[in-house]
């Protein structure tokens, strides 16, 4: 068992931000999937937020979860079918394992995004603590 009960780790980098996505067990003996999106801020450390997901929970969330990326896809396909998106398309993720702790630094490019869409206001973030030397 790794560090904090982790079994699996693995990691998705971005081009602004990286996911990790942690199998667990906690001191129950329960597992379960912690999903954490890290992002870099402007003025130095990192906003993070996190998904706790029970084993005994992820057939229900994996319905709803398919059911979303069914309706994301269609709209997608809709949009560039009719000339919609005028965006360019992302370069595909970067994908890595690592053993619990032990994973290069990567400093991802600057965004090259328009600053109309960096905030989106219906997104609801967690505040960042305030003390900024977390691990």
């Amino acid at each position: 068992m790794g560090q904090r009960g982790e079994l699996f780790s693995t990691r998705v980098i971005l081009q602004n931000r990286t996911y990790f996505f942690n199998v667990k067990e906690n001191r129950m003996g329960d597992l379960y999937l912690n999903i954490v999106e890290s992002k870099n801020r402007e003025e130095g450390g990192f906003d993070r937020q996190s998904v706790i997901l029970f084993a005994d929970d992820l057939q229900e969330f994996l319905k709803g979860f398919d059911e979303s990326l069914r309706i994301l896809e269609k709209e997608v396909r809709e949009r560039r079918r009719t000339g919609g998106d005028s965006r360019p398309a992302r370069a595909p993720a970067e994908e890595t394992e690592r053993k619990p702790g032990k994973f290069k630094k990567k400093i991802p490019p600057k965004s090259t995004e328009n600053p109309k869409f960096k905030k989106d206001k219906r997104v609801f973030v967690k505040k960042p603590s305030k003390n900024t030397n977390q691990k």
